[in-house]
């Protein structure tokens, strides 16, 4: 069907207020990738100042200690060590250690008796890489040690120094092996903070889809549901942080302690992944709401509201020290909130109710309560009709988990 001039005019507005949006959604995920690499820079902070002190005290100790002229594989191996394994189980950094060794071992040994040239290369990297294996070593300690054989074949050693170059490896490798399990408070708090950090970035979306369900701001809306898009993002980074957290407790001997406080933590990750999921779910919903002009009553947004105040809650204890243990009645309250709804409700106006019970038996969760518990805090749902009794309308607080 041929376009009327208003069809005309509307597609033009639609196609001018999209690119309109184009550069606020750049600055938008600029800033955030910003401050994502700075917190990212932040949290490795110790990692880069752990790998540059312990090349530095490798090289010295090759060279002041054992008269070493330049022992360079003593600060690579340091390096490769702990570049590799930063944040994994002291098995792995043995391995790293073994695999750095032994290419430059066999790397060294061949080169003495054999020469260097682009067929002893190829010889070289096939034996160390097969020796890792027969080991029974990993990819990367495979890796490793054919990288190192490479090093070693293509860098001739001076006349008399053949063997110098492992010595240098395992000296780079033991003190790499030594620094692995001196570690500082922060891969034990990271943990905890990232998860509070989580609770907050899912109170601040909520309070902002409220105030554009409530102001009718289909741009607000918009924001609020890219930003919940992101929290992929801070999960991955909770992920990340939580894994290394425990690796280092449990290599470490002077952390070993705190094993405990940070498997807690880590045990918050399926919940809160269930959280944002359920969140994305009703803010794309308030999304479609908005964007339609669809009202949605006080009573559904105060529960909205009230799920905002209680993650909010929540990451302040996590940001104290504290498990959120304290919004557990909170949590209770806001479910008989959900139970009681008009007659004839909008669409969206259910949907975002579901959610909301789905999200309280998610953050139930993570106030330390099982699945099974957790879901009989949020009762059935009851219509008003007329202001007679209540009729019950079946209705389960987990249907969009099973989704």
């Amino acid at each position: 069907m041929p376009r009327t001039a208003d069809s005309s005019r509307w597609y033009e507005a639609a196609w001018v207020d999209w690119g309109l949006a184009i550069p606020r959604r750049v600055a938008r995920r600029g800033r955030s990738s910003l401050q994502t690499r700075i917190s990212r820079l932040h949290s490795r902070s110790f990692f880069i100042v752990q790998c540059a002190i312990s090349a530095g005290v490798a090289y010295s100790v090759a060279q002041g200690l054992l008269g070493h002229e330049m022992p360079i594989f003593a600060a690579v191996a340091a390096l490769i060590v702990l570049g590799q394994s930063f944040g994994q189980r002291l098995r792995r950094v043995v391995e790293v250690v073994v695999g750095v060794a032994l290419g430059v071992f066999i790397g060294d040994a061949f080169v003495h008796f054999m020469g260097a040239g682009y067929w002893q290369l190829a010889v070289i990297v096939i034996t160390a890489m097969s020796a890792a294996t027969l080991l029974d070593a990993g990819v990367g300690m495979t890796a490793t040690a054919g990288i190192q054989s490479a090093v070693v074949t293509i860098l001739v050693a001076p006349p008399g120094q053949a063997f110098l170059r492992w010595t240098d490896a395992v000296i780079g490798g033991g003190v790499a092996l030594l620094a692995a399990t001196i570690t500082p408070a922060t891969p034990v708090r990271t943990p905890r903070l990232k998860a509070a950090e989580a609770l907050a970035e899912i109170s601040a979306i909520l309070r902002d889809t409220v105030r554009a369900l409530r102001e009718q701001d289909p741009e607000r809306a918009s924001a609020a549901l890219e930003r919940a898009r992101t929290t992929e993002e801070i999960l991955d980074e909770l992920r990340e942080s939580a894994d290394a957290g425990l690796a280092v407790v449990r290599t470490s001997p002077f952390r070993r302690r705190q094993l405990p406080a940070v498997q807690v933590i880590a045990d918050l990750l399926d919940p809160l992944d269930h959280t944002i999921r359920n969140l994305r779910v009703l803010v794309r919903r308030a999304y479609v709401a908005v964007s339609a002009g669809e009202v949605v009553s006080k009573a559904y947004l105060d529960m909205v509201d009230g799920l905002a105040e209680a993650t909010e809650l929540m990451a302040a204890s996590l940001s104290e020290r504290e498990l959120p243990e304290a919004s557990r009645l909170i949590l209770v309250d806001l479910a008989e909130m959900t139970t009681y709804v008009d007659e004839r409700p909008s669409l969206s106006s259910e949907v975002i109710r579901a959610q909301v019970r789905s999200i309280v038996v998610d953050l139930l969760e993570v106030t330390g309560l099982p699945y099974q518990e957790a879901v009989t805090y949020v009762p059935s749902t009851f219509v008003l009709v007329d202001r007679r009794e209540p009729q019950v309308q079946d209705d389960q607080a987990s249907a969009s988990r099973a989704q």
